[in-house]
């Protein structure tokens, strides 16, 4: 029992004011059905989930059935701004979702090219600015792009959530040293990969960088299988941690035994 305990004490931490175990964040979104969905997040063991105010509004019967299969999993929800293409478009967004939601949390996301999604540096830095004054705890989403990390800190951001690629486009990361060096700037700072994660090894490519979670949506909801697909990025996400903080060996250009042979009997035939 001390063991389990010690194990789960190990595997918290802390965003947003938050204590969490799981360190898989999952999406709301493109899910056959509700029942899907359902299934997925529990697969999932994620604790934290991203809903959009927009998707809600379209029907008011379906929104309250979302609302109430969310609410009996008992999850923390991260609302989000998708959609908006403007500074004052999400800002308002945002006050509307913590009224309906009851939280101060946000994922930012303010898009600057329809084709790939990649949000708009300059629009996003000034969304975080105002939301950040008025009360809320902002997660924006942002490229791997060292400089507007920067800018978003600077704004009063205290998580990140840079992409490993274009949303839902399944890639991976792109850029493993730009997330790195966004890690090494950034140490004791949340960080997650949103976007662009596609299979269980691209999840564990992403913790194995020092990333302290991951979002992802499409890569569930599209597989053929989202709940054992949700099950196999939970382990991934894991395993990816656990290797993590146990601490790699470092790579070698040359070849090493791995068994020794000082002092390693050998037989040979007498002639």
């Amino acid at each position: 029992k001390m063991t389990k305990l010690m194990q789960k004490e190990r595997n918290t931490w802390e965003i947003g004011g938050k204590t969490l175990n799981s360190r898989m964040f999952i999406g709301s979104a493109l899910y056959p059905s509700p029942a899907v969905m359902e299934a997925s997040i529990k697969a999932s063991k994620a604790e934290v989930v991203t809903v959009s105010l927009r998707r809600q509004g379209v029907n008011r019967d379906a929104g309250e059935g979302f609302w109430k299969i969310i609410r009996d999993l008992g999850v923390e929800v991260l609302p989000n701004t998708a959609g908006c293409h403007s500074a004052k478009e999400a800002i308002t967004i945002a006050q509307m979702a913590r009224e309906v939601f009851g939280t101060p949390w946000i994922k930012l996301e303010v898009i600057g090219d329809q084709y790939n999604l990649q949000p708009d540096p300059y629009e996003t830095v000034e969304a975080a600015k105002v939301l950040v004054k008025k009360g809320f705890e902002v997660f924006p989403y942002t490229t791997d792009d060292l400089v507007v990390a920067k800018k978003l800190v600077d704004a009063g951001c205290k998580i990140l959530m840079p992409w490993g690629s274009p949303i839902g486009s399944g890639k991976g990361l792109m850029n493993p040293y730009n997330l790195k060096a966004i890690r090494e700037a950034f140490p004791d700072m949340p960080l997650i990969i949103d976007a662009g994660i596609g299979k269980p090894s691209h999840a564990i490519e992403a913790m194995e960088l020092g990333y302290d979670g991951i979002l992802l949506n499409s890569a569930v909801a599209l597989a053929q299988d989202p709940a054992a697909m949700a099950k196999a990025f939970a382990m991934a996400v894991e395993a990816g941690r656990t290797g993590y903080e146990a601490g790699a060996m470092q790579e070698r250009e040359f070849a090493s035994p791995s068994t020794p042979t000082v002092g390693t009997p050998f037989w040979h035939q007498e002639k």
